[in-house]
């Protein structure tokens, strides 16, 4: 349908209820669910368990889900998977309220127009997949497979990924690359040739001394890091955290310092001058493994305790005694890499500065330091009749080598060549794109309302699917397999599955049978074999097992990662210098400072405060906000805006009351937010946890329930190493409810 028509997509909230579960519907479907080999279950009271991994993060841990009479009653961890331990975060265990949830996208879904109205009517599975097969092939032929863009997060996207390889189209995004891993991954792989990992390789379960900038563990709750961080705790660890606000994290450290935000850079700059200036960094180590000391030296000189005092707030003998003790304690010490990396302009340095400060201290492959996890090498899955295309990188920012088949472009570059005509369909797979896209919400409505053709798949009717040309309805991930969870690198190395634990509800579908039936209706036959059973069967079979096997436990185990470095051994790094390079040649080479260099940030508006976020341990944005049985919690009902009591007094806020905010551009929030007077919060800052304030009506639980954090960004950075997108120059003010 052509963005030249008189409508707003937004004409989704006509939707009727009748192609939404609905909790009358919903009570029908409870009770049929799947035996070992497949087949329906009734309901005769029977209990089972059934291994799985989660879905409410990318963590992805083991879990059991429990089935009594037909319906899941509980999940917990599973003792099988190594990131899971049997234990499981509050969002894991509130899975039941994803798939029970009635507002649960239940039919196909086209959009259409009849009498000057849009809405949307239910639509056969057959209908709706021919009409997206046949709008992408006209595109496809009109323009060239690059006008068509897949944006997506959760691990099901693989399958369409790979039917879009068949077809031609390269372009992928996963937005959470723009905004927390991409500066991460390529910040290590420039300093030490390899991902930081996730989980991150930091053996903080043996550490001393650990250094956090900024990471929210206790709030983010990657399980496996938080269990790892408790065991750390109980035999001595020290915790230093670096932090504008007195997060769950800071509650549990040795010393909270309230740096000014935006300043990392200059303070772990500090942290290198001490260490050098000093004599404190393992010279044995530097001159050994590790290009560029002198170029490092020579930025950093300059950045004395005092001078970085000036900058960022925190006294010179504070930071003086922190340098000290990071060398004190190594190798048994480490700056964690973090999450949600790119804050502003300039993540990639500033994770550099990170793996810089780590290598300074020789605590590469040693107990508590910093570590290499492996990977279960598992093979291949085999070839099918349509070529896979050679990965093409479509990014036009010089380092953004994506070290996984997740990304070939920036989700912001989607938006932009959206806007400037360049691509013309998005697929979008479980991404909610105003409220997920960090160039704002604004910026993502123009984009989605120019597209020719949106095709959303997802389980709920989230704010994206009412802009969407057809809806496509997965089930959720209690209720479908995906691929095999292979490749990621930790302790134990390990595959994983993901395998129904009920039947699909209502007309949904998992994602590989929709990807299977596009596929045919594009021509492409043989992509995918017959069932996703054999698929997964046949891959399983290549390393000695099945999937009946694995089916009982949910995991294969390989042999544990060989973690430390043996005495004498010699270092080799997949860096074009083959050592640590403390002064990237990629970076120089491409026009960059070869050395991460301190940059300051714009300062707030009078009368303005620098937005902060982040998020609760039981809620994963978008994943669960609308989920009862997580949102019902008393903490969890909404967001609330962190404020100093002296800018409070100020402002004449009281401590429960109700505002509106608004930025430095005038926009002012949809919906008011709860104010919390704490002295947990610097004054310039204030913060808020994202992933609130849905405008969508559908959303019966979640509509209207906080502010949102994406309606307030009118301000992005762009990263030109890495193309990553910074929003942390967005400030606001208060609006009183009166």
């Amino acid at each position: 349908m052509s963005h030249g028509q008189d409508f707003s997509r937004r004409d989704f909230i006509k939707i009727s209820s009748l192609f939404l579960a609905g909790s009358a519907a919903m009570s029908t479907q409870i009770g049929r669910t799947f035996n070992g080999s497949g087949d329906a279950l009734a309901a005769t009271g029977e209990e089972r368990v059934v291994h799985s991994i989660c879905e409410h993060c990318f963590w992805r841990c083991g879990i059991a889900a429990h089935v009594r009479d037909g319906k899941i009653y509980k999940i917990t961890g599973s003792e099988h998977h190594p990131l899971s331990n049997g234990r499981l975060c509050p969002r894991g265990t509130g899975g039941i309220g994803q798939i029970y949830d009635p507002d649960r996208l239940a039919h196909p879904l086209i959009r259409e127009r009849k009498g000057g109205t849009t809405t949307y009517r239910k639509a056969s599975w057959d209908e709706a997949i021919t009409l997206t097969a046949e709008k992408l092939y006209q595109i496809k032929e009109k323009y060239g497979p690059e006008a068509i863009a897949m944006m997506h997060h959760g691990y099901g996207y693989t399958f369409f990924k790979q039917m879009f390889h068949a077809f031609g189209v390269n372009k992928f995004a996963k937005p959470s690359y723009d905004f927390c891993c991409g500066p991460r991954h390529q910040g290590y792989i420039l300093t030490y040739g390899h991902s930081a990992g996730t989980p991150e390789g930091i053996d903080i379960q043996n550490s001393r001394y650990v250094i956090f900038f900024g990471t929210h563990y206790g709030e983010n709750m990657h399980n496996t890091a938080v269990q790892e961080i408790a065991e750390g705790i109980r035999r001595g660890l020290k915790i230093v955290v670096f932090d504008p606000r007195f997060s769950t994290l800071a509650g549990k450290a040795e010393k909270w310092l309230p740096i000014k935000a935006g300043t990392d850079i200059a303070m772990m700059q500090a942290l290198m001058h001490v260490l050098i200036s000093e004599n404190l960094y393992d010279k044995e180590f530097v001159e050994e493994n590790t290009v560029g000391f002198n170029e490092l030296w020579d930025e950093v000189r300059e950045m004395t305790p005092e001078k970085a005092a000036t900058i960022t707030d925190i006294p010179a003998d504070d930071i003086r005694d922190i340098a000290r003790n990071f060398a004190r304690y190594a190798p048994a010490a480490a700056v964690h890499p973090g999450r949600r990396t790119q804050w502003y302009a300039d993540g990639t340095q500033r994770v550099r500065a990170i793996a810089i400060l780590n290598a300074l201290v020789g605590n590469y492959k040693m107990p508590g330091g910093v570590v290499k996890y492996q990977k279960y090498n598992i093979a291949k899955p085999d070839a099918h009749p349509h070529p896979h295309f050679e990965k093409e990188i479509w990014s036009k920012y010089p380092l953004f080598t994506d070290i996984k088949p997740e990304n070939t472009i920036a989700s912001h570059e989607i938006i932009q060549q959206t806007l400037q005509d360049e691509i013309k369909a998005w697929f979008v797979y479980g991404v909610n794109v105003p409220e997920t896209v960090t160039m704002g919400r604004k910026t993502a409505i123009e984009a989605m309302n120019k597209v020719e053709f949106l095709v959303a798949v997802d389980t709920l009717p989230m704010e994206v699917t009412g802009y969407a040309d057809v809806v496509l309805p997965e089930c959720t991930y209690l209720e479908r397999y995906d691929d095999l969870d292979a490749g990621r690198p930790y302790r134990t190395p390990f595959v994983a599955l993901r395998q129904p634990v009920v039947e699909p509800m209502f007309d949904s579908k998992p994602g590989n049978e929709i990807a299977r039936m596009m596929a045919e209706k594009l021509d492409l036959h043989g992509v995918f074999p017959d069932s996703v059973e054999t698929y997964l069967d046949n891959r399983l079979k290549k390393e000695g097992s099945s999937l009946e096997e694995v089916k009982k436990t949910g995991v294969l185990l390989g042999k544990p990662t060989d973690l430390y470095r043996k005495p004498g051994e010699k270092l080799k790094f997949k860096t074009p210098s083959g050592k640590i390079e403390l002064a990237s040649s990629k970076m120089k080479d491409a026009g960059f400072d070869a050395v991460p260099k301190y940059v300051a940030q714009d300062e707030a508006p009078n009368g303005y405060y620098r937005i902060l976020t982040g998020r609760k341990p039981m809620l994963t944005f978008g994943r669960t906000a609308n989920n009862r049985f997580l949102g019902d919690l008393p903490t969890a009902k909404e967001n609330e805006i962190w404020v100093n009591p002296d800018i409070a007094s100020q402002h004449r806020l009281e401590h429960g009351e109700y505002v509106h905010l608004k930025n430095q551009a005038g926009v002012v929030s949809e919906f008011p937010i709860k104010v919390k007077v704490t002295e947990r919060i610097r004054k310039d800052a204030v913060y808020m946890v994202h992933g609130f304030g849905h405008y969508f009506k559908k959303l019966n639980h979640a509509y209207a329930r906080g502010a949102s954090h994406n309606e307030l960004i009118s301000k992005s950075e762009i990263d030109t190493t890495v193309g990553a997108v910074g929003f942390q120059n967005n400030f606001v003010t208060f609006i009183k409810e009166a």
